[in-house]
Formats: structure tokens, sequence, C-alpha cells
């Protein structure tokens, strides 16, 4: 597999302790890497790191054999899309939900409207469009938000736990939906989650983090069903 994404010597600190440190990982193209591991474990950091909201002390991460701290703000912006687990939208339509970023983008109004168009069909909320975002449930709020990052055509999609404040039922309906649209659109995707039930639902890979570490990294059934230690059993174990 190619790598989008190639990651040496990294090391971040946060008051003076290390809360991550990766010495040799790689991200590739076209697959859906979960990222998993208890709480404090560097999750997010990893996360926020590769949006840049963070700065390492120490070491590389190479796009397309570029250091991601070398490109452009708004050209590396633009080669992202971040869904978390608050939708965080706009106090509008949906349909402006979903075109906000193309039309900061200056994108013009007839491909805006065929775009957005096709996503919300995509996602199963055409019916939702001209309804303000504070008169839809939680679930359709994530759909939104789904929507309005795949709308740009990101070459990195980032999901920081996007299922975690959805009910069960809910929540098993949109990871089938997005599975549906990753599939689709082979679009590489980093997926942060508690859930190990999302992960083997949504992921090619799988990375397993522990005080900082990636302990254990690859096929999703090859990891959860060959643990590499007692500490990754008893994760495993607490959600099987």
């Amino acid at each position: 597999m190619t790598p989008l994404i190639i990651i040496n010597g990294l090391e971040f600190f946060r008051d003076k302790r290390l809360v991550l440190k990766i010495d040799q990982f790689e991200i590739e193209k076209d697959r859906v890497l979960a990222v998993i591991g208890p709480n404090g474990a560097g999750k997010s950091s990893f996360l926020h790191i590769l949006t840049r909201l963070l700065k390492i002390e120490k070491g590389q991460i190479l796009w397309d054999n570029r250091s991601i701290f070398n490109i452009p703000g708004l050209e590396y912006r633009r080669k992202l899309a971040l869904v978390m687990q608050e939708p965080l939208l706009l106090d509008r339509s949906v349909k402006e939900n979903i075109a906000s970023g193309l039309k900061f983008r200056g994108v013009e109004n007839h491909i805006v409207e065929k775009k957005v168009a096709q996503w919300a069909d995509r996602f199963h909320i055409s019916h939702l469009l001209d309804r303000s975002s504070k008169q839809i449930s939680g679930g359709e709020a994530q759909r939104v938000s789904l929507a309005r990052a795949f709308v740009l055509e990101p070459e990195l999609l980032l999901l920081d736990e996007p299922f975690s404040a959805l009910d069960p039922q809910t929540r098993k309906e949109l990871v089938k939906d997005l599975r549906s649209v990753l599939n689709q659109t082979q679009t590489t995707t980093i997926f942060v989650t508690h859930d190990l039930n999302d992960v083997s639902a949504l992921s090619d890979n799988v990375a397993l983090i522990w005080d900082g570490l990636i302990l254990q990294y690859g096929d999703v059934q090859k990891v959860f069903n060959h643990p590499i230690n007692e500490a990754a059993r008893r994760y495993f174990g607490q959600d099987h």
C-alpha cells in the first residue's frame, strides 16, 4: 500500500511529560485506520497533531514527502475534514451547513447546489435541507456534519469519536451508511473511537495506543484475534 503520511521519530510533550512517542508509522492511502486505546493514552493528541493544532517537539511528519509543517496553512486545511463528537453546526439551515465549506472556497452556486444535493442524498437527509439545524436530532446533526465533510472531497478525513453520543440504533444505522460511503469514495480516514464494534464495522487497520506508544498495529481482525500482550488482551476483553 502507498502511504499518504509517514511519521518518523515523533515526540510530543505536555507540561514536560511525554504524551506521545512514535518511532515510525505510515498511514496508508485509501484505507480506514481506527485508533483505539484507554483514556489518556494519546489518541486525541495524535489526531490534533495531524490537524496541526498541536506542535511536536521532535520528529517528522511527511505528507507525500512534504513536511506537514511546511505546507501553507490554507493549503493544508483544505486537505483535511474533521468530524467530532459534537457536530458544532451553524445556526442556519441544513443546506447552508453542508454548503458552508464550499461557499468559503468560492465555489460557484450551481456547483454548490449539485454537490449539496448529492451528499444530502447519500446520508439520507434530503428531506431536512430547509430545516434549521436547531430542529434536528443528534443523529441527523451528525449526518449533516458528515455530509459537510464529504462535500469538500478531503484527502484525509478525521473522525474523533463521532458516534459516542448517539443511541445504539441510530449509531448502527449511521455506521452502516458511513461504511457504504467510504467504500464508494475510498477516502483515507483516521477514526478515533472506544467502540470495538465500530472498529470492526468501519476500519481496515487498527492502531492500539497505550501510554503514548503504538502498542500494536495491523489488520483489524488479526489484531483483535492476536493481542500482543496481557495489556492488549485485557483491553479487548473489556469490550467483548
